[in-house]
């Protein structure tokens, strides 16, 4: 502890940055976002990953989290990066993080960092809504009377009070499938300030039309990424640094 905590200790710069694509499943979608960081240093260090860290009187490892789901939602689509002192192969980290993190926290894939501004990549989630107890019809109405209006004002608890935003505008494509005891919704939801997420999606329904949910929605998110040239389909952020590497 007195190690990590001396300020005169030498910084050894990154030399590779890496990029971690993880799924949250099962009960693991109820680990929060700051249970996941936890989680995730300590299977860094069981992995014996040769972390940067940054400067300063109390140092930490170099990782970034964008965009992490809400609690209680499942997703295939995470996103870390993080900073090495040492060049890492990304398919032996890949097999040696998925084996000491918990299963439900699996690791998908990982990719060296070539381009910048990743998070900007980050444009839109396509995510499944199963909604136990909800007929496709009633959903269908719920949703056709929401794609029809231009705007629908919707509120959400924060940290700040009470806040009022657009839920329609954000959702770029949505449409309703049957599935196998319920009827399921795919939507597509552009990034913005707030967020838009799939309880402000439900939330909106429910103000336009007469739907109401009373069983918990099952909800993962399935892909995270840039818009494709149709402006609707949730492409592959790690493209471009797999294109990088291989030129």
């Amino acid at each position: 502890m007195a190690r990590d905590r001396d300020p005169g200790r030498e910084i050894v710069p990154a030399v590779q940055k890496l990029r971690i694509q993880h799924a949250k499943r099962d009960r693991l979608r109820f680990t929060s976002h700051r249970d996941f960081q936890r989680a995730f240093e300590r299977a860094l260090k069981r992995a014996g990953v040769p972390m940067a860290y940054s400067a300063g009187f109390s140092p930490h490892p170099k990782i970034s989290y964008a965009n992490a789901a809400p609690t209680g939602v499942a997703s295939e689509a995470e996103y870390v990066e993080i900073g090495v002192v040492k060049v890492v192969d990304p398919d032996k980290l890949l097999a040696v993080l998925d084996e000491v993190l918990p299963p439900g926290l699996d690791v998908l894939a990982v990719v060296e960092a070539r381009t910048p501004d990743f998070v900007a990549r980050l444009e839109a989630s396509h995510w499944r809504i199963e909604l136990p107890g909800t007929s496709v019809e009633t959903l269908e109405q719920a949703l056709a009377a929401f794609m029809s209006e231009s705007e629908v004002l919707v509120d959400r608890l924060t940290k700040s009070g009470i806040r009022t935003f657009d839920a329609r505008t954000a959702v770029i494509r949505a449409n309703v499938e049957m599935g196998s005891d319920c009827a399921i919704l795919q939507v597509v939801v552009r990034h913005g300030v707030p967020a838009v997420r799939p309880d402000d999606v439900l939330a909106a329904l429910k103000k336009v039309a007469d739907f109401a949910q009373e069983i918990p929605p099952r909800v993962t998110r399935l892909a995270q990424g840039p818009l494709l040239e149709d402006g609707w389909s949730v492409g592959d952020p790690f493209t471009l640094d797999r294109e990088a590497t291989q030129a």
